[in-house]
């Protein structure tokens, strides 16, 4: 499929396999071949750590880096059953932390009875909240006090300190209506020192770039929304853009595709292979499916062991398996490698 072919289609591009021939057409260097000279091929798990759950993708934003494609008109939201499933396996297995995504995993209508159905199982809950949803409407107007009282860890997208960089990412308004939220967040003890309220921001770059490294961008975001702001936070999480849904069609669109990935594959990087997230996370889709990470999921690649569904969950084979991997892998490993707690290395 050419190049032309996949802009005039581009309500097709964000298909699991139109997205993977865009990945592919190019004569770029293998992800694989990369992982060959360093014994990392194929790639296998470490210990499954972490469970990161996808509630739903309903959300009240629709964000332009988007890679789950969220927005108010989806309609995928995980039912009480299939999170009931999700605890039994939790309670029978050594995964320590759940890490809650969407869309706005808020937006889920049995998201509460869900944490507190976790944290009962004495597991750690990460809470990857978008901000706006807590002054979205009157009923998520109590959320910080919720988070609180269950000690949940917050990570939330902060694109940018400033209001047009994070606004031209994530819509008119967006930014004003984060720093409420963070205001909130912070009247109830969330990164204030001593509360053990873990508050994180997450930066993803506004074009098509790689993000600087984490340490400088965490010291000018601490001083800017303190200065201006009065906010304050724990940690700043640093998140390359994966080349697939929204984030890709931006990218063709734009005409930046090839030389954003030539910048992926150049700032390859051994030692942030070794610590790619895909190693000690599992990833459950709103209905149910296992796979190796979220962007894995978004492109429909299911895990490579005989059960698919959590209802078939098999600990020992997944702790075993193959990662499957493909050209979007490189976001994970150039630089100071990404995931979804930030730089690797």
């Amino acid at each position: 499929m050419s190049m032309k072919s996949l802009k005039a289609q581009g309500h097709e591009l964000a298909s699991e396999t139109a997205q993977l021939v865009k990945l592919n057409e190019h004569d770029f260097v293998k992800f694989k071949d990369k992982l060959d000279p360093i014994g990392l091929n194929p790639l296998k798990p470490t210990k499954i750590d972490i469970f990161q759950i996808n509630v739903g993708k309903m959300c009240n934003q629709v964000c332009k880096h988007c890679h789950v494609d969220a927005g108010p008109d989806r309609k995928e939201i995980m039912t009480r059953e299939t999170m009931e499933i999700c605890l039994d396996i939790l309670s029978k297995h050594d995964i320590g932390t759940v890490d809650l995504t969407g869309g706005a995993p808020e937006m889920n209508p049995h998201f509460r009875w869900f944490v507190e159905e976790i944290k009962k199982l004495g597991k750690h809950v990460i809470d990857r909240c978008n901000l706006t949803i807590i002054n979205a409407n009157k009923k998520y107007h109590d959320l910080p006090e919720f988070f609180a009282k269950h000690n949940i860890e917050i990570a939330s997208s902060l694109p940018h300190y400033t209001p047009n960089r994070t606004d031209r990412q994530r819509g008119d308004g967006v930014f004003e209506r984060s720093i409420d939220a963070l205001q909130r967040l912070n009247a109830v003890g969330y990164g204030k020192e001593g509360t053990g309220l873990l508050l994180n921001l997450v930066y993803n770059p506004t074009g098509a770039m790689l993000p600087g490294p984490q340490e400088v961008l965490k010291a000018d975001y601490k001083k800017q929304l303190f200065d201006k702001f009065g906010i304050e936070f724990n940690d700043l999480f640093v998140i390359t853009n994966i080349p697939i849904s929204r984030y890709l069609d931006y990218l063709i669109a734009s005409g930046n595709y090839e030389d954003y990935m030539t910048s992926l594959i150049d700032a390859f990087n051994p030692e942030a292979a070794k610590g790619v997230m895909c190693r000690n996370t599992l990833s459950i889709s709103w209905d149910g499916y296992i796979y190796d990470c979220d962007f894995n999921q978004m492109l429909d690649m299911k895990v490579k062991t005989n059960g698919t569904h959590l209802k078939d969950f098999d600990f020992e084979a997944l702790s075993n398996r193959e990662i499957i991997i493909d050209q979007h892998c490189y976001g994970c490993t150039a630089g100071l490698g990404s995931s979804c707690g930030g730089q690797t290395v």
